[in-house]
C-alpha cells in the first residue's frame, strides 16, 4: 500500500523531515531565573515529541533580545549562556531521529506581560521585573501599557538582535529557523495598518509594511545560509480593513525571494476581544489561499488532532504539512498514534517503547 502523505518524508532545502506532522511552537513560560536561559522542563517538554515520532519539533517562541519576551519568564536566545542550554535540548531531539526547530521572536507591544497563570493581568510594571515594550507605533494592546514607538536605530537594532539570534541558533544545532510574523508580536505589528501608524518607510504602503519583516529574513538568510528558513504568519487580523490572506500571500511571495522557504500560516492576535468561528481546522483554508496565491509552500495548524484528518489535508493537495499544538500536548506520542491509526509501520520507534506498540 502507498505510504500516506502525513508519513511521506518531505525535503526542505538539503534538510529531509521524516514525516509532515510537526509540532508547534508552545509558549511555557517556564523560566523562573528570568534570564532567558531554558531549563530541564524544556528539555523533558520539547524531548517527549521527538521520542512520539514528530518530524520537526518547534521551541516556544523564543527571544531575540530581553525586550522581545512575552514574559518575564520567556526563554532566549541573545546570549552565549541561552545558546549552550539549548545545545543538549537540540541534541536529545536529534537523537531520536526528529528536526530541531527554533522560533525567533520579538513580543513588540505584547512584551512584558504576566504569564498566563498568575493571578494579575496585563502589563508587569518595572518593579516586579516589567520593562518598556516597543512597537512600530505608540498604539497599546488593550489592557496593556502604552509602548515606544521605534525609531530607525531601534528598527535597525531589531534586524542585527534576528541576525544575532539566527548565528547563535545555528550554533546550537538547529536545523530549521522560524521568523514569528504572526500572533500579534512585533513583525505583525508592523504588517498590519491596524498597528501601524507609520509615516515613514516602514509604514503606509504594503511594501513599507513589509519592509522590516524582509529585512530580517534576508538577516537570518545571510548568517544561516543553509538552514531552512520559516516565516510564521497570522494570515488574518479577522477584522474588516486588517491584515488578509491576499497581504500575506504577496508578502510570502516577497519573503521567499530574499530566502525564505517555508510558511505556517495561523491568523489572529492582533487585536483584543475580536470573535471568529472555530473548529476543526479552522485555519485550513487560509493556507490553503496563501498556497494558492503567493505559489509557496506552507503547513496547516489549528485544531488537528487526529492522523486521518491531517493525512487528508496533505493527500488532497491543500496544504503542504501539518503543525499541531494541542493535541501533541495531550499526546505527545501523536504521530506514533496516527501512523498506528493510518496502517504506517514506522522504523523510528523508540527501542525502549517497543513492546507498548499497538497490535
Amino acid at each position: 500500500m502507498p505510504i500516506p502523505a502525513l508519513f511521506t518524508p518531505l525535503t526542505v532545502r538539503d534538510l529531509e523531515l521524516r514525516n509532515r506532522a510537526w509540532v508547534s511552537p508552545l509558549c511555557q513560560y517556564s523560566v523562573e531565573a528570568e534570564d532567558g536561559v531554558p531549563v530541564a522542563w524544556h528539555l523533558v517538554n520539547l524531548g517527549q515529541f521527538a521520542s512520539g515520532g514528530a518530524g520537526l519539533v518547534f521551541t516556544e517562541a523564543t527571544a531575540i533580545s530581553a525586550e522581545g519576551r512575552i514574559s518575564p519568564q520567556d526563554t532566549g536566545i541573545w546570549t552565549d549562556e541561552q545558546r549552550e542550554a539549548w545545545r543538549p535540548i537540540v541534541d536529545f531531539i536529534h537523537s531520536q531521529g526528529a528536526a530541531a526547530g527554533i522560533q525567533l521572536a520579538h513580543a513588540g507591544r505584547k512584551a512584558s506581560t504576566w504569564r498566563p497563570w498568575a493571578p494579575e493581568r496585563g502589563s508587569v510594571p518595572a518593579h516586579a521585573g516589567g520593562w518598556t515594550a516597543v512597537a512600530p507605533s505608540a498604539v497599546a494592546f488593550v489592557g496593556y501599557a502604552e509602548p515606544v514607538a521605534l525609531d530607525g536605530g531601534g528598527i535597525d537594532q531589531v534586524v542585527e538582535d534576528f541576525r544575532a539570534a539566527a548565528i547563535r541558533s545555528v550554533d546550537a544545532g538547529f536545523d530549521v529557523l522560524e521568523v514569528h510574523a504572526a500572533h500579534g508580536y512585533l513583525l505583525h505589528q508592523f504588517l498590519s495598518p491596524l498597528s501601524n501608524e507609520r509615516t515613514d518607510e516602514y509604514g503606509g504602503s504594503l511594501e513599507n509594511r513589509a519592509r522590516l519583516l524582509l529585512r530580517v529574513v534576508a538577516a537570518v538568510r545571510e548568517v544561516a545560509p543553509t538552514s531552512p528558513v520559516f516565516v510564521r504568519f497570522s494570515a488574518s487580523d479577522w477584522v474588516e480593513g486588517g491584515w488578509s490572506p491576499e497581504d500575506t500571500a504577496q508578502v510570502a511571495s516577497w519573503a521567499r525571494e530574499v530566502g525564505a522557504d517555508f510558511f505556517d500560516i495561523s491568523s489572529g492576535g492582533l487585536i483584543a476581544g475580536v470573535h471568529y468561528e472555530t473548529g476543526p481546522g479552522y485555519q485550513v483554508h487560509l493556507a490553503e489561499r496563501v498556497r494558492e496565491v503567493g505559489e509557496v509552500a506552507v503547513n496547516a495548524v489549528g485544531m488537528i488532532t487526529s492522523g486521518a484528518q491531517a493525512d487528508e489535508l496533505i493527500s488532497s493537495g491543500r496544504v503542504d504539512a501539518v503543525m499541531i499544538g494541542r493535541e501533541f500536548i495531550r499526546d505527545p506520542h501523536f504521530a506514533l498514534r496516527a501512523a498506528h491509526e493510518l496502517g504506517v509501520e514506522l522504523d523510528y520507534w523508540p527501542s525502549q517503547y517497543v513492546r507498548a506498540r499497538w497490535n
